[in-house]
């Protein structure tokens, strides 16, 4: 909704004499009247409203109101959940705040300086000493500081895309209304400021422009859409699941009355806290904020931090070549005569050195500027949507025309037998862009200029050339989006010939440019050729658009760079719109990603981090949606089946923290550059969702098991908190692979931990972790082993579907370097067979021993418990380093040998401290030896990768 400011109904102010403006004493007047255009902006996003949407959540209030019964209740010692909610509440509120202060800066109107003339003196001033009545001099790349109301116009065209939406530049007449925050594209002129400060239309508008938005995000939007469900079921699962402790308690009344009601409500809420995946939230801010410190430090301004995301999932990348293949800084090169005429270079010298000339034309400054300038009698400004100006000089009769050659003389620019065209396709298929003067006959009109209409019968008579620096990190960033299956468009307004040539110099494979004028009306039409060419010359600043949108009709994800005014709708329309520093405020304004050196370079950085954001993410949400799929399937499970909720709440704050929360952290950092493929949630719920019902049913069943057995709560408590250990370390190791030395240390170090809290006393007391019977042991050792196989079939199965899934539609976006897996060796297969097969029956020989040192002597129970401990630890790393061992890793074959050398000499000791002969120790020790053999035989040498090349992903 634009806002309601009326143009027309700007106050009356006084007249003033174009030619002189105000006087200082004037000026002095207004000053003090408070008529200024200075203005403080609102602020885009209040404090209030950021601290609302992050504390004041469905969620927050959920765990806090937890938080505060259980504290009410004396039992604060089960409400470490709301530390982690308060960590989620302050993360998100920092991260807004940041984007909250960076969009304050990013207001509509930031024009660097106002051109006044005061005292008949032109003058350069802050757009906030812009006094009322001002007279403005407006000249092509300005922005108009104040609205105002146009005095003088020589083809004046203002762009309003900004302010109004529509992409067309609007000529301006004596008369007509100027907006502030809009853009001079074209000629020049005088405006009076007829409205100032918080009434001029850009401030006025400045609320709807500077609106709180978001880039669209895969990930977020799907996150979203999980807390969505989730918040839908937690009502009424939480009254299934309290009405069933109470049920077991004896009933609402009996559980009221003895006061079980306090162990009823504790446990709802151990069931209903863990169903929410507060933590996956609080591990994507983190993620999103340091992906955008870390390419702040690579000169990378990221406006949104999903935009990190952004540039991983885009499929094409559209560039504008001035400026971003190219430095953007033009020298002339040379002129081709075709037919002598008077003057002309002295015409050149008047291009050269006009208030209005542009970037190109200053660029003739130095060879034909020196001689006294020309005065001009009437004139038609250059644009950037003709492509030409033209001008007509005192004292003699014609009219001069700079401009395109294809938009001047049509078709015989581009014909070879013609002499221009010659001229120009030699010159143009060197890489230089072109420009032709011509002379007509007759010279312009006041109403010719006006109408702004080209003179007839224009005759050529030099073509002048320029010359572009192409930037010397171009060809190799081009290169890296080729390998990795990004389309490339190349975008410009000049000769196809010049584009794809310096296309061509950077490495692209083209003959010749699509000539944009010839881009057809119909939307379909022009995605088909969108989808075929490559390289497009002149295009014109209302086709950049359309053709975002044509690719985007076509499924891609579109990034659109540039730096100029007429970039600014096709990197708004664009999904990820990148700006450079050096480019119009109001284009920077709109982009998502600013290159704040000007480097193209930068971009593989970006698509890097955003990778790893989503890779990392997509690994780390399936733990944390696994979470709460079991947790979900668990409340409803013992809601019907009427049993104790097998967990405290303090219970699964150890689980959660060691199997899924801190593990999380470190993994959502760490480099990762896996390809992109759409389809996050769907993936990450093809695991989440069937592990999560094994974790439910393997608890379920033991719980059901050790209740009719005559188990006591407390140790089917403690061994319910094992299972849900063990199984969590476990799809914590699945979700890791490939192992690496990172990752390993990460599982290894929770596993130590878990160990630690199950050993200590003190931690013992806290967690009320008891000593489980020979039963519970057997039955916990079962269950887990059971969990573990069905975890990693379940993870065999996803992989397949993906896998499959990708082959026959997925869309391939940023995909990593091609690599053509080489061929398995027999022993090497063979291997990788045993070391899964040796490393779950390892898992499940160490459970099994460490849960023995209950049976030895108090002088043995250290020496058991560790050599329990490290069998399970390096039983469960070899198994994860496994999946490397099949994509032909050394650095796994290092590991996995290194583990199985760990582990045949923990069963050595174990055989030592048993004083009896195990054959079972005996076999894994033959097993492991058959594994290095393998691993290490001839055939394997040429299959595996030399370490130092190892990935880290």
């Amino acid at each position: 909704m634009t806002p309601s400011v009326d143009p027309i109904s700007a106050p009356a102010v006084d007249e003033v004499d174009p030619s002189t403006g105000l006087t200082a004493a004037e000026v002095a007047q207004r000053v003090a009247a408070g008529e200024t255009n200075a203005y403080e902006a609102d602020t885009s996003r209040s404090a209030a409203s950021i601290i609302r949407a992050n504390v004041f959540t469905l969620f927050n209030g959920i765990v806090f109101a937890c938080f505060g019964v259980l504290f009410a209740l004396g039992r604060w010692q089960d409400a470490l959940f709301g530390f982690a909610a308060v960590a989620n509440a302050v993360i998100g509120s920092v991260q807004e705040f940041r984007a909250k202060a960076a969009l304050d800066r990013l207001a509509l109107l930031n024009a660097a300086a106002a051109r006044v003339r005061r005292d008949g003196v032109e003058a350069e001033i802050a757009p906030g000493e812009v006094v009322l009545g001002d007279i403005l001099v407006l000249r092509a790349g300005d922005q108009v500081p104040a609205d105002a109301r146009v005095v003088t116009s020589r083809g004046l065209q203002i762009d309003e895309s900004m302010l109004t939406g529509e992409a067309d530049a609007v000529d301006k007449r004596p008369g007509d209304d100027a907006l502030s925050g809009s853009i001079v594209v074209g000629g020049d002129g005088d405006a009076q400021v007829v409205r100032v400060g918080a009434d001029a239309y850009a401030n006025a508008f400045a609320d709807e422009a500077k609106r709180f938005s978001l880039v669209g995000s895969e990930l977020r939007d799907s996150i979203n859409r999980v807390l969505t469900w989730v918040g839908w079921g937690i009502g009424p699962i939480g009254l299934l699941v309290l009405n069933a402790q109470m049920q077991v308690a004896g009933g609402w009344r009996s559980a009221w009355q003895s006061g079980a009601w306090v162990q009823a409500v504790v446990n709802t809420i151990a069931s209903l806290t863990a169903m929410i995946p507060l933590g996956l939230v609080l591990m994507t801010s983190i993620t999103f904020a340091v992906g955008a410190a870390r390419l702040a430090a690579r000169q990378v301004l990221v406006n949104e931090l999903p935009a990190v995301e952004g540039l991983a999932r885009v499929d094409v990348i559209c560039l504008d070549k001035t400026g971003t293949l190219t430095e953007g800084q033009i020298t002339y090169g040379d002129a081709t005569v075709l037919v002598e005429a008077d003057r002309w270079q002295r015409v050149l010298g008047w291009y050269g050195t006009a208030p209005d000339a542009n970037a190109t034309a200053r660029t003739l400054r130095g060879p034909f500027g020196e001689e006294a300038p020309l005065e001009a009698s009437e004139s038609i400004a250059f644009s950037s949507a003709r492509k030409w100006s033209a001008v007509s000089f005192a004292g003699a009769e014609g009219t001069w025309v700079l401009g395109a050659p294809e938009m001047i003389f049509g078709a015989s620019a581009t014909d070879r037998n013609d002499p221009l065209g010659a001229v120009v396709i030699d010159r143009a298929a060197s890489g230089r862009r072109t420009l032709v003067l011509g002379l007509a006959p007759a010279s312009l009109t006041a109403a010719q200029a006006d109408a702004e209409e080209l003179p007839a019968h224009v005759r050529p008579v030099a073509v002048l050339t320029f010359r572009e620096k192409v930037r010397s990190d171009a060809a190799q960033t081009l290169e890296y989006f080729r390998e990795q299956g990004v389309g490339i468009r190349v975008i410009s307004g000049d000769n196809p010939r010049t584009v794809a040539a310096i296309a061509r110099e950077v490495g692209l494979d083209v003959d010749e440019g699509y000539d944009a004028r010839t881009l057809p009306d119909d939307d379909d039409a022009l995605a088909d050729v969108m989808e075929e060419q490559h390289v497009f010359g002149r295009v014109s600043p209302e086709q950049k658009k359309r053709m975002v949108v044509a690719l985007q009709s076509r499924g891609h994800t579109v990034a659109m760079t540039g730096d100029g005014v007429n970039d600014a709708l096709a990197i708004k329309t664009a999904d990820i719109g990148i700006a450079m520093n050096s480019g119009a405020a109001a284009t920077k304004a709109v982009a998502r990603l600013v290159l704040l050196d000007g480097r193209f370079s930068h971009l593989p950085d970006v698509v890097a981090e955003g990778r790893q954001v989503i890779a990392n993410i997509e690994r780390v949400s399936m733990l944390f949606l696994t979470k709460t799929t079991y947790a979900t399937l668990l409340a409803i499970l013992f809601g019907v089946l009427l049993l104790e909720f097998p967990f405290l709440p303090r219970q699964l704050s150890i689980t959660d923290g060691l199997t899924i929360g801190i593990p999380a952290f470190f993994l959502a950092l760490m480099p990762n550059a896996q390809r992109y493929i759409p389809g996050f949630l769907r993936r990450s719920l093809s695991f989440a969702i069937p592990a999560g019902l094994v974790v439910a049913i393997t608890l379920t069943t033991y719980t059901l098991i050790v209740r009719a057995a005559g188990i006591g709560v407390d140790e089917v408590r403690t061994g319910a908190t094992i299972i849900l250990a063990v199984v969590g370390i476990w799809i914590l190791s699945v979700l890791s692979r490939p192992l690496n030395r990172y990752k390993g240390a990460v599982v290894g170090a929770m596993f130590v931990a878990l160990v630690v809290i199950f050993s200590i006393g003190f931690a013992r007391g806290f967690f009320v972790l008891v000593d489980p019977s020979q039963l519970t042991a057997t039955v916990v050792a079962v269950c887990s082993l059971a969990a573990i196989i069905a975890v990693e079939i379940v993870r065999a199965v996803q992989k397949r579907v993906i896998a499959r899934a990708e082959a026959t539609g997925g869309t391939p976006a940023i995909a990593a370097h091609p690599t053509d897996a080489p061929r398995r060796p027999i022993p090497v297969s063979i291997a990788v067979v045993l070391v899964y097969l040796g490393g779950l029956a390892s898992a499940l020989f160490g459970l099994l021993f460490l849960l023995a040192r209950y049976d030895v002597p108090g002088d043995e129970v250290f020496e058991v418990s560790l050599i329990g401990v490290g069998i399970m630890l390096f039983g469960l790393l070899s198994v994860a380093a496994a999946a490397g061992l099949s994509h032909a890793s050394g650095l796994s074959r290092v590991f996995v040998t290194a583990a199985t050398g760990v582990l045949v000499a923990l069963q050595v000791w174990s055989l030592v401290v048993s004083h009896d002969w195990s054959w079972w120790s005996a076999v894994q020790i033959v097993v492991y030896a058959v594994v290095v053999t393998g691993l290490w035989a001839p055939p394997a040498g040429g299959y595996f990768r030399p370490v130092l090349h190892a990935g880290r992903g």
